[in-house]
C-alpha cells in the first residue's frame, strides 16, 4: 500500500543516515522502498559511442566537434580540458571523505531544504517519486561565490578548501563551454546564473539487480559536466541495431575515460537551440563493487529566467512556448520534461 511504503520512506529518512547508514548496518537485500521493476529496454552490450572533443584543437575544429556532438549524441568526452588532474581527484575524495564519515557528523547537513545552500540527503526527490535510488548525495550551490568566513559556516569539514576552487575551474571550463556552444549554435546557448555541484555517493549494492543508482532522466539545466571515478556505471539511452537491421532503444554505457569529463545537453539548451541540440535520456545502475564517486556540476539558469527557442533564417517555427526556468525544473522529474513544453 501506499501509506505503508510513505511510512517506510519517512523512517528511512529520519535515521538521516542515507544508503551508506543502510551498508554500514550490514543490509543484506535491498528494501523494498528501493526497488524498482525491471526496465522494458535490455542494456546494450556496446559501449555508447559517445564523441570526443579536445579542446587543445584549433578553434574551428573544436566548434565543428561541439557542434555535431550536441547535435548527434547530446554527450561527449571532453578531453585537454584545463581542470588539473589534482583538482579532479582532490574532488572525488573530498565526496568520499564526507559520505564516509559517521552519520552523526553528516546529520547537521541532512535536509530536504532546497533554499540552504549545502544540502545532504538521500534522492532530493525521495517523497515525490517514493522509489528509492542507491545513491547518497551532497549538493552545493555556487560555493565559489562564498565571502571570507562564510567556508566554515556552511561548507562539512571534508569539502571545505576543495569544493570551492573545483567550483571555481568548472566555472571557468562553463564559460568557455557556452562561448564554443554559442559559436557552433550562432546564437546566445545559455547563462551561468547559477553552478550547481552535486557529489553522488553509490555504496556497493547486495542486490544491484533490484535497484538503481539514478532512474532514467534527462537534465533539466543547459549543460552538465561530470566528473566520474573508475567505477562506472552510467549509461545513455541510444538505438541499436540487431543481426536483421531492425532497430531499437537500449541502455549502453559510457566510459569512464581517465582525465576526462562527460559533458551532456540539459532539456534548457534543447529548448533554446530549437531542437538543433538533444538532451539525452540518462541513468545509473547500481554495483556490487562501489563505491563509486561522481561529481554533476549542473549549469542552470535562475526560477524566473525566460528562454525561448532560437529560429534562424530558414530554420521553420519555433518548436516550444517561452518557459521559465522553474517550469521546465517541475517537469523535470518526467522522462522528458520538453513534452510539456512543446508547441
Amino acid at each position: 500500500m501506499a501509506s505503508d511504503r510513505l511510512a517506510a520512506l519517512k523512517a528511512f529518512d529520519e535515521t538521516k543516515a542515507g544508503v551508506k547508514g543502510l551498508v554500514d548496518a550490514g543490509v543484506k537485500a535491498v528494501p523494498d522502498i528501493f526497488r524498482h521493476p525491471p526496465d522494458p529496454l535490455s542494456p546494450c552490450t556496446k559501449v555508447a559511442a559517445i564523441p570526443v572533443v579536445d579542446l587543445s584543437g584549433p578553434r574551428s575544429e573544436v566548434v565543428g566537434a561541439v557542434r555535431e556532438a550536441a547535435r548527434t549524441a547530446g554527450f561527449f568526452q571532453l578531453v585537454n580540458h584545463g581542470v588539473p588532474e589534482a583538482a579532479m581527484s582532490g574532488m572525488l575524495a573530498a565526496v568520499r571523505r564526507f559520505n564516509e564519515e559517521p552519520a552523526e557528523a553528516k546529520a547537521p547537513y541532512y535536509t530536504r531544504d532546497a533554499g540552504r545552500r549545502v544540502r545532504y540527503n538521500c534522492n532530493a526527490d525521495l517523497f515525490r517519486t517514493l522509489l528509492g535510488k542507491w545513491r547518497d548525495t551532497i549538493y552545493m550551490d555556487d560555493v565559489d561565490q562564498l565571502a571570507p568566513g562564510e567556508e566554515e559556516e556552511v561548507l562539512p569539514p571534508a569539502c571545505r578548501g576543495v569544493a570551492p576552487k573545483y567550483t571555481a575551474q568548472m566555472r571557468m571550463l562553463g564559460r568557455a563551454l557556452f562561448e564554443l556552444l554559442s559559436e557552433a549554435l550562432g546564437e546566445e546557448a545559455g547563462c551561468l546564473e547559477t553552478l550547481s555541484v552535486a557529489g553522488h555517493y553509490y555504496p556497493a549494492c547486495p542486490e544491484p539487480h533490484l535497484t538503481l543508482g539514478a532512474v532514467r532522466h534527462n537534465d533539466p539545466g543547459f549543460l552538465t559536466v561530470l566528473l566520474q571515478d573508475g567505477v562506472g556505471g552510467l549509461q545513455v539511452l541510444t538505438d541499436v541495431e540487431d543481426d536483421e537491421g531492425n532497430m531499437s532503444a537500449a541502455w549502453a554505457d559510457v566510459p569512464a575515460v581517465p582525465g576526462a569529463l562527460v559533458v551532456n545537453v540539459g532539456d534548457f539548451l534543447q529548448l533554446v537551440s530549437n531542437d538543433r541540440f538533444r538532451s539525452v535520456a540518462h541513468r545509473v545502475v547500481a554495483n556490487s563493487v562501489g563505491p563509486r564517486m561522481s561529481v554533476a556540476c549542473f549549469f542552470r539558469a535562475k526560477g524566473a529566467t525566460v528562454c525561448a527557442p532560437v529560429v534562424m533564417d530558414g530554420g521553420g517555427l519555433p518548436r516550444y512556448r517561452t518557459v521559465t526556468a522553474e517550469e521546465l525544473l517541475r517537469s523535470s522529474g518526467k522522462q522528458n520534461g520538453l513534452r510539456d513544453v512543446r508547441l
